[in-house]
């Protein structure tokens, strides 16, 4: 299914589950230092341009970071009333997060282009104005385009314990990111109803 999601759904999903359930009680980052950060860039080819050349520094991953944490403040608001994740109690105010997005998408001007192949309607597109998107502009910018585009009503946050992954939902009764949160899940489940019956 991730192949019918757009690319800015699947770049802002991506951005927020480099934060994920390490598998003893904690969490772990993928970006967690540049080098984390430059291979998650190199990961998507298709979605940032010039990702094959890019390597981070220290101020490219505090900003990736920055913004990290308000889609992920978004993501919550996104999912209400459902449960959020595990580690909801450590995000953003929604205002802040909201003045994070909107500050980071700001910071590559744009352009209107219209393109008009022979034989096909105009196209419009919007492009740099320096000749370079800066990478916490394009990701802000997919997070808009996610947040305010139709795949955000699948978005749901994993019920599986201690779990702190977003996905979409993809059939009615998905509760969890992947199959061995299910697991876990029902694992606490059972652990929980023995405990209260012994």
């Amino acid at each position: 299914m991730r192949d019918s999601i757009s690319r800015d759904t699947g770049l802002t999903l991506d951005l927020a589950l480099t934060v994920r359930h390490d598998g003893d009680g904690g969490t772990a980052d993928d970006l967690a230092d540049p080098a984390g950060l430059t291979a998650w860039v190199r990961a998507h080819p298709d979605a940032l341009p010039g990702a094959d050349r890019f390597t981070a520094d220290a101020e490219d991953l505090t900003a990736v970071r920055e913004l990290r944490a308000a889609v992920r403040a978004l993501f919550a608001r996104a999912v209400r009333p459902d449960a959020p994740p595990a580690d909801a109690a450590r995000l953003l105010p929604v205002p802040e997060a909201l003045r994070r997005l909107n500050d980071a998408a700001a910071r590559t001007p744009t352009v209107p282009v219209l393109r008009w192949a022979e034989g096909s309607g105009p196209v419009a597109r919007r492009r740099p104005v320096r000749g370079e998107d800066d990478l916490t502009a394009v990701l802000a910018q997919a997070a808009i385009g996610f947040l305010a585009g139709p795949d955000r009503q699948r978005l749901r946050a994993c019920h599986a314990p201690r779990c702190v992954r977003y996905f979409l939902k993809e059939h009615p009764r998905q509760e969890w990111c992947k199959p061995s949160c299910g697991n876990r899940a029902r694992v606490a489940r059972h652990h929980e109803r023995h405990r209260r019956t012994a």
